[in-house]
């Protein structure tokens, strides 16, 4: 687990269009993460 205020590792994950989207794009800008479970899984 990532302790608070420790940056985030670079990554690239796909936009809701399946675009690829990385960290890295947004350099030097506030990046708020957001993630849930998939609909209809546990957790």
């Amino acid at each position: 687990m990532i302790e608070p205020g420790t940056p985030a590792p670079g990554f690239t994950l796909p936009d809701h269009d399946g675009n690829p989207v990385a960290l890295a794009d947004f350099a030097g800008r506030f990046v708020v993460l957001w993630w849930y479970p998939k609909a209809a899984t546990p957790g």
